[in-house]
């Protein structure tokens, strides 16, 4: 599944990125890594969310969430 499929309000589990390096590498960075829990705050268009990584807020556009696999986490809101 797809990041850009998640719902608003639904949580999900990190289970692959697949970007261009820099941008992967960023990411990383910011700690979104394999196995990494994330929450969609809002989510607007075909992809555009907000969502809640570590306790931090970030903003993805479709480009990136069309490209990065997730699962959906069971138990978790």
């Amino acid at each position: 599944m797809l990041l850009k499929d998640i719902d608003a309000g639904d949580s999900c589990i990190i289970e692959r990125i697949n970007l261009p390096f820099q941008m992967e590498q960023r990411l990383q960075a910011l700690g979104m890594t394999r196995d990494t829990a994330i929450f969609v705050l809002n989510r607007k268009g075909k992809g555009i969310m907000i969502i809640k990584l570590r306790g931090t807020r970030l903003a993805l556009g479709y480009n990136m969430t069309k490209n990065i696999d997730v699962r959906k986490a069971e138990g978790m809101s």
